[in-house]
């Protein structure tokens, strides 16, 4: 299986190592994160240029391309700043579902006001207390005459307060199984009835917002409901295998990033009267971290490469997430602790990466469900 890059894959992948070059400003972004503020003018510039919504139609302002392509712009945006890259990579989290499951009429009113820049998108799915369990939810959708009537409340929503949409996970039919009792509802950000409640200053990735949303009988017409009813959970779940892949990309820029900082450092700094990249010690630091940054990239690109081409395997995602992530964290963990004390330093730009891994290996699953989906591939069903 050969990875090498096409022309234009890597046209894409220098023009967005570019663009984090020019506009990545490093006190911009230092502020921006302490304030925990989306970085919109830089979000509004990589959408004039094509970066959002990449994997969208062409008819919808897109590049018809795939997942590659948007692991290709993660990995270049966040091994130059983890927290600013995650922030871009998510400003579209959600509309994948409406690509994929919407009406005609969503998607040329919504898709194109993603993907040029003038609405970012949000999926909101989970509870509190149910975690990652999306099938044990509450938020219940009833239809009332030409309406559909939602109330409940979403936990920990991806650009909450900053999305222009957000697509939620409603319980429909109570009676039935998880599998056919739940729809999935476009919901615009001033309906009557949304309560947005910020969940406070994270660990990491701050500038990506996360909110607790309320909704107190919201209507929305008939024609919200995206796809079919009592499809919900089923679309949330390739939604979940798709984003797996996007999140890996996000972890391997930010590995890729640490790994950066990391050999910069040993290069320039002195000890003993000679550079400490000379001493083998720190060389076979510097091996293993590159070793797990190249497994992650393998894993992800193949899960990508596989994605795209039809071949929808959860194992294979949550494999690519899990090494990507596991990368992401060590790496980053060692990096600072061959900057010493400098590392521990915010204004030496070390430090956030670990905090940013940190973050998107829970973001949309936790390593035990990453784990659990893995073995369950492995070991398959057991008798007795």
């Amino acid at each position: 299986m050969d990875f090498e890059l096409t022309k234009s894959q890597k046209q894409i992948q220098k023009a967005a190592k570019d663009f984090a070059k020019g506009e990545f400003d490093k006190d911009t972004l230092l502020e921006l994160e302490k304030e925990n503020r989306f970085p919109r003018a830089i979000w509004e510039k990589a959408s004039d240029l094509g970066f959002v919504g990449i994997h969208f139609d062409d008819e919808f302002s897109g590049a018809g391309l795939g997942l590659f392509e948007n692991v290709l712009l993660a990995e270049a945006f966040c091994a130059r700043d983890s927290s600013a890259g995650a922030a871009l990579m998510l400003a579209s989290h959600g509309s994948e579902m409406l690509l994929r499951a919407g009406s005609k009429e969503q998607k040329e009113t919504f898709l194109p006001r993603v993907a040029e820049g003038e609405m970012i998108s949000s999926a909101a799915l989970r509870e509190a207390g149910t975690g990652y369990g999306v099938a044990a939810i509450a938020t219940t959708a009833i239809r009332e005459n030409d309406q559909w009537i939602i109330n409940g409340e979403k936990a920990w929503v991806t650009n909450g307060g900053e999305a222009g949409f957000y697509l939620v996970l409603c319980v429909t039919d109570p009676d039935s199984a998880p599998e056919k009792a739940m729809g999935l509802f476009l919901v615009e950000k001033d309906c009557p009835g949304i309560t947005i409640t910020d969940s406070g200053r994270k660990l990491g990735c701050c500038m990506v917002r996360t909110a607790g949303i309320k909704f107190d009988n919201v209507a929305v017409p008939l024609s919200n409901l995206v796809g079919k009813k009592g499809a919900g959970l089923a679309q949330v779940e390739g939604f979940w295998n798709g984003q797996r892949i996007v999140a890996a990309g996000i972890a391997l820029g930010t590995a890729q990033g640490a790994l950066d900082r990391a050999v910069a450092y040993v290069r320039e700094r002195e000890q003993f009267g000679r550079k400490i990249a000379r001493f083998e010690a720190l060389q076979h630091k510097i091996a293993i971290m590159a070793t797990k940054v190249e497994l992650a990239r393998l894993a992800t690109y193949k899960a990508a490469s596989g994605y795209d081409n039809g071949r929808t395997n959860p194992a294979e995602t949550s494999m690519a997430l899990e090494a990507a992530a596991s990368a992401a964290e060590a790496v980053a963990d060692e990096s600072i602790q061959l900057h010493g004390g400098s590392g521990y330093i915010t204004e030496t730009g070390v430090e956030h990466f670990f905090r940013d891994a940190k973050f998107i290996g829970i973001h949309d699953s936790n390593q035990g469900l990453r784990l659990g989906t893995i073995a369950n591939h492995v070991i398959g069903k057991l008798k007795g």
